[in-house]
């Protein structure tokens, strides 16, 4: 009897340890210098090779890159910095500056910083990730693109209270930085049907703007004119050695915005994939 309760049992545990999840593989932040969070298996998946341009060809937004840069290469150089909310017009390179900047401050200081792409979707998850950051010896820059939220979302709670306000804190070695079309990442409906069914208005407003506050820095991007167009499409068009004179490229590039019916950073781009492919 004791020999059979000896194999139920052997037989149990080994069942059980096959159930069992494998244990967690510890962070390396040396694998790579940018990575995207997959909260579903609680990982940091490496990116081989990030897709930006190279900060020289971001034109029109000489500003907004200078206020940039000089925060983030504080932030590598581990002085105090400020989370930015990059805000405005789509397609005049919000995201691709903040990529052009990591690669610009890496370039300066090798190693130092790493970017950390986190989808919109997965916001909630964000505490558990500052968790495994905390401690890390490299900066994280932590980088959420399209960020807004609709009515009946909750998620910008947990966002608010992880940036500013909650009891840990963000960890000093971790900066986030947002991009949206909206400077106060919500609706105005949402932020009027609030003010219209609570005991108090203007209390309801607070709660719904309070999240924009969190970020120390306001960048905000606004539409393009047709000179900066202009100098977007030849940046552009010199740094692939495109085959075509001024005046043509001009011509072009004004019929092809005409078409799409709008002017940016996007359309410039899209102009010169077009044309790059039909000059071989």
């Amino acid at each position: 009897m004791d020999l059979r309760l000896l194999e139920v049992a052997t037989r149990i545990a080994a069942a059980l340890e096959r159930l069992a999840p494998p244990p967690p593989v510890p962070l390396d932040l040396g694998q790579a210098e940018a990575f995207v969070w997959a909260p579903e298996s609680g990982r940091l998946v490496p990116v081989a090779v990030v897709a930006r341009v190279p900060i020289g060809l971001l034109q029109g937004v000489a500003q907004q890159k200078r206020i940039l840069l000089e925060n983030t290469e504080r932030f590598a150089a581990g002085r105090t910095a400020n989370n930015a909310l990059l805000w405005g017009t789509r397609g005049m390179g919000k995201s691709s500056l903040v990529k052009a900047v990591h690669a610009e401050v890496n370039a300066a200081h090798p190693g130092r910083l790493v970017l950390i792409e986190i989808h919109r979707e997965d916001i909630a998850t964000l505490p558990e990730l500052l968790n495994q950051l905390r401690g890390q010896p490299r900066r994280c820059l932590i980088l959420c693109d399209d960020l807004s939220f609709e009515a009946q979302d909750t998620d910008y709670k947990a966002l608010k209270s992880v940036l500013d306000g909650g009891i840990e804190g963000r960890p000093e070695n971790v900066l986030f930085y947002a991009t949206s079309n909206r400077r106060h990442l919500m609706p105005r409906d949402m932020i009027e049907n609030e003010r219209s069914t609570a005991i108090n208005p203007s209390e309801a407003t607070e709660e719904k703007v309070s999240l924009s506050d969190r970020f120390g820095l306001w960048i905000g991007f606004h539409n393009c004119d047709q000179p900066t167009y202009f100098a977007m499409v030849e940046g552009y068009a010199a740094a692939l050695g495109l085959k075509i004179g001024p005046e043509a490229l001009r011509a072009e590039a004004n019929e092809w915005s005409v078409t799409r019916g709008a002017r940016s950073g996007r359309v410039a781009w899209q102009f010169i994939q077009d044309l790059a492919g039909r000059l071989g």
